[in-house]
């Protein structure tokens, strides 16, 4: 594309998208990249258009990374990006534009000031009734994802029981059943954001006359800073008292932020003393997470509180499946299960190394084969020692001796198993960080002193016989590979 006689604030854009081409797949580039547009560069910071919330979250959940690679590469190392979002009403023949931050950010519209609604009763205008209470309600932007749904969220044990609660919350009139507040928490990329948008969605497919809002405690936070610099703080406390289902991600972003604290309190009693739902995720238990005042812990700990654990082998090859079935793409199941097996600490890891894989492929034009699968994960995900699992040392022990991996993991005491299950065990100790005792458990439900009596085993066979050293040698060759 021509770049001649275009303003320079498209020029940069168009360099952009065309680095970004290169390293997503081709759907996801048309999808989410294409319809941004650009409209001025100044003080280095480029400011793009997004059609919706939608874009906002997708980009900050998914492409932040690249983003910001991509504008330091063509503004350089002060580079910023700004977003705005235009929102067009069904009834309205111009759009709305709301400004969000994105980070690093540079100072943005306040987007919850109070503005003029052109559709009033009796053709006067009126305040914004999102923000002054006492008046008829007005299509509030949820903020949800569509694609974040109950249909596309795997179910496994590490998430049962938080989902099972959160399609009850769902199918039940908002804030009437026992589960509220409901407090999810997990390590990084295991699925809590994806639960949280999914019970919002199921909420207002149910009852659509109920007022929905997702929120980030990091944006929640900004707009509160925005409100007392506007002065319209009482605004900002109002508008989110007029919400039925209050969903607030990462709310340990708050922590040590006592003003915030203290304006999320009063919320949080308002709605939870008119029996409105609330849902909030964190990153760490009410027990364990630090920063808050302590009263805000205690409104924690009135929760219904349940943690997401990150995803077994099954559950990781059905998270797997499912994305490359919505995708319309088909892997072999070696290139699926090696995919399961090498990533494991989480689901955002595992859908970075897909990704990866199919932009490759894409861009080279190959086939998706197991070669190619095993160049990329070493390429694009880093093979420490925390991302080997004791699935993954089993598949290699199962293949290396041509028994089967379920054998492994029952109680039988024939050699021709129990030795490959103790290499194992050796293994699994070395390379993970796993307790003895849950060693034990994925090795034939043995306790920890029998871990032990396998170690103790191997390394002395590994001394003592030739052939013993060059079968543990050949083993650990493959799983660090």
């Amino acid at each position: 594309m021509s770049t001649e006689r275009l303003p320079e604030h498209q020029i940069i854009w168009q360099k952009c998208l065309d680095f970004i081409k290169d390293n997503v797949p081709d759907n996801i580039f048309h999808e989410w990249f294409l319809p941004i547009k650009s409209i001025s560069l100044a003080d280095n910071v480029l400011t793009v258009v997004l059609p919706g919330y939608v874009f906002y979250e997708w980009m900050e959940t998914h492409a932040s990374k690249i983003l910001k690679t991509v504008i330091k590469k063509e503004i350089g190392t002060n580079g910023k990006l700004a977003y705005k979002i235009v929102m067009a009403k069904p009834t309205e023949k111009k759009p709305i534009t709301i400004t969000l931050p994105f980070q690093p950010i540079i100072k943005t519209q306040n987007p919850l000031k109070p503005s003029m609604n052109p559709y009033a009763e009796g053709g006067q205008p009126i305040p914004d009734p999102r923000i002054v209470p006492g008046l008829r309600k007005l299509n509030i932007p949820s903020n949800l994802i569509e694609s974040l749904n109950f249909d596309n969220f795997v179910e496994g044990s590490c998430n049962q029981f938080a989902r099972v609660v959160g399609q009850t919350i769902a199918k039940s009139a908002p804030g009437t059943t026992p589960y509220n507040p409901f407090f999810i928490y997990s390590a990084t990329g295991l699925g809590k954001t994806h639960l949280a948008h999914a019970i919002g969605l199921e909420i207002k497919a149910n009852f659509p006359d109920r007022v929905v809002l997702y929120i980030n405690s990091d944006l929640f936070y900004q707009q509160y800073i925005e409100s007392v610099k506007n002065n319209t703080r009482n605004d900002f406390i109002n508008f989110y008292q007029n919400v039925d289902v209050l969903i607030i991600d990462d709310i340990h972003f708050l922590s040590k932020k006592e003003k915030t604290q203290e304006i999320f309190f009063q919320i949080f009693n308002y709605l939870q003393q008119r029996k409105k739902q609330i849902i909030i995720t964190a990153d760490k238990s009410p027990a364990e997470i630090t920063g808050f005042e302590p009263r805000v812990i205690s409104r924690f700990k009135w929760s219904l509180v349940t943690e997401l654990q990150p995803p077994d082998l099954e559950t990781r090859i059905a998270i797997l499946n499912k994305k490359l079935e919505n995708d319309g793409v088909v892997f072999s199941k070696d290139v699926i299960e090696y995919l399961a097996l090498r990533v494991t600490s989480n689901v955002r890891e595992l859908e970075g190394a897909r990704l990866a894989l199919l932009a490759q492929a894409s861009i080279n034009k190959k086939d998706i084969t197991i070669d190619i699968a095993k160049e990329m994960i070493d390429k694009y995900v880093k093979s420490t020692s925390k991302e080997i699992s004791i699935e993954y040392i089993q598949k290699i022990v199962s293949d290396y001796f041509g028994i089967a991996v379920e054998t492994i993991n029952t109680s039988t005491r024939k050699r021709e198993i129990a030795q490959p299950r103790q290499i194992c065990m050796f293994f699994a100790k070395k390379y993970t960080k796993l307790p003895l005792s849950t060693i034990g458990l994925n090795c034939g439900n043995k306790d920890h002193a029998t871990v032990l009596h396998a170690c103790r085993v191997i390394g002395d066979l590994y001394d003592t016989d030739k052939k013993m050293k060059l079968d543990i040698d050949e083993i650990e060759k493959r799983i660090k590979m």
